[in-house]
Formats: structure tokens, sequence, C-alpha cells
């Protein structure tokens, strides 16, 4: 088996659980064969949004197919 990993940011305007969420879900659309995701860090965009917007960097690995 060959694993790639890919980062992807997940927001939210509720929480970094939410944020997270996010993500996952739309790794799952995407991207096939998604094995594990690891959440790597957390931040809040205050500077160009109304209210806060919690943001979770996951790096999400799946298998490459033969």
């Amino acid at each position: 088996m060959v694993f790639k990993k890919v980062t992807l940011i997940g927001s939210s305007p509720e929480s970094f659980e939410n944020a997270v969420d996010n993500a996952i879900d739309r790794a799952e659309e995407t991207i096939d064969n998604v094995h594990w995701i690891e959440v790597d860090e957390m931040g809040v965009e205050i500077a160009s949004v109304e209210d806060r917007e919690y943001q979770a960097e996951v790096t999400v690995a799946f298998e490459l197919e033969d």
C-alpha cells in the first residue's frame, strides 16, 4: 500500500469541532480511499469576518490506487 497526504482547512462560525467535521465531510465527499485524518492546528479568524470563524487544519491520508 502507498498513501498520500494532503492538507485541508475546515471552517465554521460555531466551533472548532464543527470546523474539523466540515473538513472531514468534504474530504470524504471528494477523495477516494480516505484512511485517516489528523488534526494539526486550530485557529480563529477575526480580521476579515464580522464574527469569529473557527478554523481547523487537518491532514488527510488516503490510499493511492494501483
